[in-house]
């Protein structure tokens, strides 16, 4: 069985939302991920988004265009990404990965030759936000011949597309709470509730919402309506805050700390 699907039904059993943290692998260095990886491991993450740093990003706000500069001057690549997952999981990592990647670097790569490797890796989702339903096919058979869920974004603009969207996804159903790039923010889109009754209605998977959530209160907000929620930004600025820290050493226990305690409030 797929990790995520796992994941989620075990979760469902003991009545808990999956908290997902999301990573820009690479930031400050891919040490540095490691150990972060572990520590968000311990605090309670319930799945892992690891997003691969690109240069002209669609969907990333200011906070994780910053991360993503600080990666790629170490020239991290999507090949880095995956070699995360497997040195995670060779230090005893449990966590279903996520693979957050625009296309472009995947089909630099080749589809086959990624997927592949992926899989090798034990990653166990993609989510690729530029890819759109109507273009997905072949990237989708691709994946699921390797046993790794696609996952679509659906965003409250989608409209008549959403049941669409959602009927064909795989693994779950990552829900945008808010119009625009991710960022931390105060408020959400105001038919928030109707729009994830709507793509409730349109499939079976698990529901996860996220873009903007950055406390826990905003993570409690959502834990009624949904299966699982995504943290982003509001994590990569707690990286950014220990910087110096993790940069100097990249176990730090200080900076660490930090970045566990931040994880384990969310969590609640």
């Amino acid at each position: 069985m797929n990790l995520i699907d796992q994941r989620f039904a075990e979760l469902k059993e003991r009545g808990e939302t999956a908290l997902i943290p999301f990573l820009t692998v690479g930031d400050p260095s891919l040490d540095a991920t490691l150990e972060i990886i572990l520590e968000m491991e311990k605090a309670g993450a319930s799945l892992l988004e690891l997003g691969v740093p690109y240069s002209d990003p669609l969907a990333d706000g200011p906070v994780i265009q910053r991360s993503s500069e600080r990666a790629l001057k170490h020239r991290i690549t999507i090949l880095d990404v995956i070699e995360i997952a497997r040195k995670a999981r060779n230090r005893g990592s449990k966590l279903p990965f996520i693979l957050f990647t625009y296309y472009n670097p995947v089909l630099q790569m080749g589809l086959e030759r990624i997927f592949k490797q992926m899989s090798e890796s034990e990653i166990s989702g993609v989510i690729i936000p530029d890819l759109p339903l109507e273009e997905d096919k072949e990237v989708r058979a691709i994946a699921a011949k390797y046993g790794i869920h696609l996952i679509p974004l659906v965003a409250p603009t989608s409209n008549d597309r959403i049941k669409r969207i959602a009927s064909s996804a795989s693994g779950f159903v990552y829900c945008v709470s808010s119009l625009g790039v991710t960022g931390v923010r105060s408020e959400f889109f105001g038919g928030i509730n109707d729009f994830i009754a709507t793509v409730k209605e349109a499939t079976s998977l698990p529901i996860a919402v996220g873009f903007g959530i950055s406390s826990r209160e905003q993570v409690a907000r959502f834990e009624g309506a949904c299966d699982g929620v995504v943290v982003g930004s509001a994590i990569v600025r707690t990286i950014e805050q220990v910087l110096p820290l993790l940069e100097a050493d990249p176990a730090s226990p200080e900076g660490l700390a930090q970045i566990h305690r931040f994880v384990a409030e969310l969590k609640g």
